[in-house]
């Protein structure tokens, strides 16, 4: 975060809604990466597609140092990932569960068009 600003918490905490609410507006993978290639630096983007992919390996049950050989991520982050997956605000874990599930329903509708039904 940024020191030198002169926006109390209450208008810092409203920046950060107002972010927010950009995002959701968004309605499609392409419309999210239009927005986050607007806002973000390659290297911001890549450091949280490299996070979000140690999430993946982690609930995989991968050890750090397999991770690190897999993503080029270094152990320190790794653990931060880790530790914000387990005693984070949930985040990492909602997004998860959801793209878990999203994952089986694709799953299941192509069975379903190939007529293979399990």
């Amino acid at each position: 975060m940024k020191l030198h600003r002169q926006l109390s918490a209450r208008q810092e905490a409203q920046t950060e809604r107002n972010l927010i609410a950009a995002l959701l507006t968004l309605r499609s993978v392409e419309e999210c990466r239009a927005f986050l290639r607007d806002l973000c630096t390659p290297a911001e983007i890549q450091a949280m597609a490299d996070r979000w992919a140690v999430v993946d390996c982690l609930r995989r049950g991968l050890p750090y140092r397999r991770i690190h050989e897999q993503t080029g991520v270094s152990l320190t982050t790794i653990g931060r990932v880790a530790r914000y997956l387990a005693q984070g605000n949930g985040g990492y874990q909602l997004a998860a569960q959801r793209m878990d599930g999203a994952r089986r329903a694709d799953t299941r509708r192509a069975e379903e068009r190939s007529g293979n039904h399990g």
